[in-house]
């Protein structure tokens, strides 16, 4: 089938950032959206338009027919997901191609395999790929055969949901007395979120960093790697802060994880853009899981390698080889990636509202990800990301001032957002220093909390 139309399903900063790479293209678009959604700037933009259901996700962006009967009226050659939502949702993918239109991702095959934790750690062993030490398998209910292993791994160990995400679905044991129960506890987790009660074992490594390698591959035995993201700087599990490269991570290093990466991925027959994470812990990587799509945090790799990894995966779904080869990736500089949410930096909790006001920053290397605009109103029922401030320059400290002062430019009224969080971020001397673990925000904001309470009190 020739790819001419496409249908977005997706909403926000993605789907506009979707659209702007199928005009780069020559595509036609397809924008669906919900009731809340009418005003969204990809859905003024896009040739075409439909709405597909009331506000609720599970009505209108996470309703299969409903997105498939949009690409059949409207036309469309093609549905990209996007992230979130449907994106890693295989059986989504395979409704999509027995359709009759092409899925701007990899097959729903790829999608199974990548999407149970066992089975694409498996792969991912197959293809050299360095994993974190556990079982071989799911857990049965021998418990004998479950304290030994959990003995010959070595406390702390945890227990995770073979089809879990998103942080739910795994449990830390630090002694042999927790493990029966933790187990138990698990599984009964994971078959209530995932409705798979499936868990398997893996060492608990206590202060890892969070690096991930970005790949593109063509599914034609072609594929690349475009180096490697840190981003460690989470709060529940939730990403806050990005870079690229990540730091202290060396050239031999990036070379040799990456040249397996990218040949898992010809193994496995992978298309399209995909991420590997890795807990990166005393100079040892560990794969944890493999993104069957594209990245919120995409663009600092695109910021420090200056190729489109969008426009790249829509060629290649289509049929298109990879237009890069190795030989032809560098990188320059250094970016950063503040992810901007209309919420009250210190309490998080969500700030829906009106924009009365918006200043966008600009400037050499400094890039605005986003769909909302000066009277634009911020519905309350979805992710409350409204943007991205991405900041590219020469090496790390410079990237870091830009993203300092591209901050202080950006102004944001009748909402509030974490604008502040990410400058408190970005003047923390071991955030300067570079190289924090994944726990390293969550004690710091723990840490906040404490010094406050008194205060409260008094």
């Amino acid at each position: 089938m020739k790819l001419e139309k496409v249908l977005i399903a997706n909403r926000g900063e993605i789907a506009l950032r979707i659209l702007r790479a199928c005009r780069q293209l020559g595509l036609k678009t397809v924008a669906v959206h919900s009731t809340a959604d009418r005003d969204l700037m990809h859905v003024k933009l896009a040739d075409e338009t439909v709405c597909i259901g009331p506000a609720a996700p599970k009505d209108s962006y996470l309703n299969i027919p409903s997105i498939i009967a949009a690409a059949e009226s409207s036309g469309a050659s093609a549905i990209h997901p996007g992230y979130g939502f449907l994106s890693e949702n295989a059986d989504f993918a395979e409704m999509v191609e027995k359709s009759g239109f092409i899925f701007i991702g990899p097959t729903a095959d790829t999608i199974r395999l990548m999407g149970d934790k066992v089975s694409a750690k498996k792969a991912m062993q197959r293809a050299g790929v360095p994993c974190v030490p556990g079982s071989a398998g799911t857990l049965g209910d021998n418990f004998e055969e479950n304290r030994r292993l959990a003995e010959e791994i070595g406390y702390p160990i945890i227990i995770k949901a073979a089809g879990g995400g998103g942080g739910r679905g795994m449990r830390v044991v630090r002694s042999e007395a927790e493990l029966e129960n933790a187990i138990a506890l698990t599984k009964r987790e994971a078959d209530m979120f995932f409705n798979n009660p499936a868990v398997y074992m893996e060492k608990f490594l206590e202060n890892p960093r969070h690096v991930e390698f970005q790949v593109l591959s063509d599914g034609q035995g072609h594929a690349v790697y475009l180096g490697e993201r840190d981003c460690s700087m989470q709060r529940r599990n939730q990403k806050v802060l990005e870079e690229a490269p990540a730091p202290f991570i060396t050239p031999e290093q990036r070379k040799s994880i990456g040249e397996r990466c990218a040949q898992a991925c010809i193994d496995i027959g992978y298309r399209g853009a995909g991420t590997f994470e890795f807990l990166y812990e005393n100079g040892s990587f560990y794969f944890i899981e493999m993104n069957t799509r594209v990245q919120v945090e995409h663009p600092v790799t695109e910021m420090i390698t200056g190729i489109d990894i969008v426009r790249e995966m829509i060629a290649v779904s289509a049929g298109m080889p990879l237009s890069i080869r190795q030989s032809q990736v560098k990188i320059k500089g250094h970016a950063f990636e503040c992810r901007i949410n209309a919420e009250n930096p210190k309490t998080f909790l969500p700030s829906p509202g009106e924009i009365k006001w918006l200043h966008v920053p600009g400037g050499p290397g400094v890039r605005w990800d986003s769909h909302v605009y000066q009277g634009y109103r911020v519905p309350p029922y979805y992710d409350s990301l409204i943007g991205k401030l991405i900041v590219h320059d020469n090496d790390r400290e410079l990237a870091r001032l830009r993203a300092l002062e591209a901050l202080d430019e950006l102004i944001v009224e009748g909402i509030q957002t974490n604008i502040p969080l990410h400058k408190e971020l970005l003047t923390d001397p071991a955030e300067i220093k570079g190289g924090v673990s994944i726990h390293y925000l969550e004690h710091k904001l723990e840490d906040a909390a404490q010094k406050e309470a008194p205060n409260k009190e008094a």
